[in-house]
């Protein structure tokens, strides 16, 4: 057993706006978002675009998720599909966490993403009263200013208030949830599959379903050895997380070694032609090593995936690939992916790309190549193109291949969180 008294015990609330995209296209035109039947989609243009949102009532009455496209709605006069406006979205999100601060300072408030919150209310009992009751007053200022539901999970850390959203708030009759150290035996261990618990995915499920671990209880009785000798330092993750163990900090900064730059795109049509996957490849490249230079960081180890067609009956791959000297050079990183496309791809129709670099060093920390004369100057030239397009816009300067039937550059340049605003 753990002994949780060695542990902080925190007050945080995790705060997730319900249907968030789908309530706020609501209250824009004037709908309430508990009862409408509305849909956001990528493009209401594209029959095959997907679903981004789905009101509640939508969900529940006609099963439509986000993993739905646009065709398969079904035509009924009660439901509306609306294109998203990412614009207000954000502006909504902003304000919303205004809000917050009428009741925690800043340095209180985690911004986990646009739609969800963690706040640390530890010592506010004299002022608001307890969690609940903060909770709850926090629930109806957001109704009433915005016209938007949202649900609570309340937890001594991090991991439980966000177990505790996910389990128990969203079931719940006033949408809040509160756990405790105690709770994590009766609540978290019987769940399955474990991929319905927080920080497990498909992959580490399937390794831990190979191990005879099919429940999270049987994850948190696993020898800690065992587990961190499968998957080393993310085994003593596994491990803690299961008995509801969370040491981090609300806006505590990422770990150096932790970050990684990426980008994953889901086609707007399948690619069956090898040049236009390429030319993709070469703005995601392009896309990924920007942001790498805007953060002053080189990687060393390249991830490079595609996903097939329906066409193909799915599947894809995903390789790595280490390199000797790091980079955030475009065609360097382009190339690395074309050596990982020409061993694992056969000629099959694509659907999605995924690259990201990792294993990241400092810029000045790059070395001079004795056989690669040019490094330092190519270097140079990807820092100055990202001035222009900083002060000037994504579009300023792009590759030819951006102005080919293939690109995608120069359609996304147009959109605010990769949507129409």
């Amino acid at each position: 057993m753990i002994d949780y008294s060695q542990f902080p015990e925190r007050q945080i609330l995790c705060i997730d706006m319900k249907s968030f995209y789908a309530s706020v296209a609501a209250v824009d035109l004037g709908l309430d978002p508990l009862t409408c039947y509305l849909a956001v989609v990528g493009s209401t243009e594209r029959q095959g675009s997907v679903v981004l949102a789905a009101s509640p009532r939508l969900k529940k009455e006609f099963g439509i998720k986000t993993t739905n496209r646009l065709f398969e709605i079904p035509n009924d006069p009660r439901i509306k599909v609306v294109n998203p406006k990412m614009g207000l979205f954000i502006k909504v999100s902003t304000e919303i966490t205004k809000l917050f601060y009428r009741y925690v300072p800043p340095n209180a408030v985690h911004t986990y993403s646009v739609d969800e919150s963690f706040l640390n209310v530890k010592g506010l009992e004299k002022i608001w009263g307890d969690p609940e009751t903060i909770a709850s007053k926090i629930q109806a200022d957001i109704q009433h200013d915005f016209g938007l539901p949202c649900t609570v999970g309340i937890g001594p850390n991090m991991l439980i208030a966000k177990l505790a959203l996910d389990l128990e708030s969203k079931k719940a009759p006033n949408g809040i949830a509160k756990w405790s150290y105690e709770d994590i035996p009766k609540k978290l261990w019987p769940i399955s599959p474990l991929s319905e618990m927080w920080g497990i995915g498909r992959r580490v499920e399937k390794t831990l379903h190979g191990m005879g671990i099919f429940n999270v209880g049987q994850l948190a009785n696993y020898p800690l050895e065992l587990l961190e000798k499968k998957f080393g330092v993310m085994g003593n993750q596994l491990y803690h997380h299961a008995w509801g163990v969370d040491l981090s900090e609300i806006g505590a900064p990422i770990m150096e070694g932790q970050i990684s730059f990426g980008k994953s795109q889901i086609l707007m049509r399948d690619y069956k032609e090898e040049y236009e996957i390429k030319a993709v490849v070469l703005e995601m490249c392009e896309e990924v090593a920007k942001r790498a230079r805007d953060s002053r960081k080189i990687g060393r180890t390249i991830s490079f995936g595609l996903g097939y067609s329906k066409d193909e009956f799915g599947g894809g791959f995903h390789r790595s690939r280490t390199i000797e000297n790091p980079t955030n050079v475009t065609m360097d990183i382009y190339n690395v992916c074309l050596q990982l496309m020409k061993e694992n791809y056969s000629g099959q129709t694509v659907r999605s790309v995924s690259l990201s670099i990792t294993k990241l060093v400092d810029d000045y920390e790059m070395q001079l190549d004795l056989f690669d004369v040019n490094g330092w100057k190519k270097r140079e030239i990807g820092y100055t193109v990202d001035k222009i397009r900083n002060k000037y816009g994504a579009a300023a300067i792009l590759r030819a291949v951006s102005f080919t039937g293939a690109g995608t550059a120069l359609h996304r340049s147009k959109l605010v969180g990769g949507h129409k605003e």
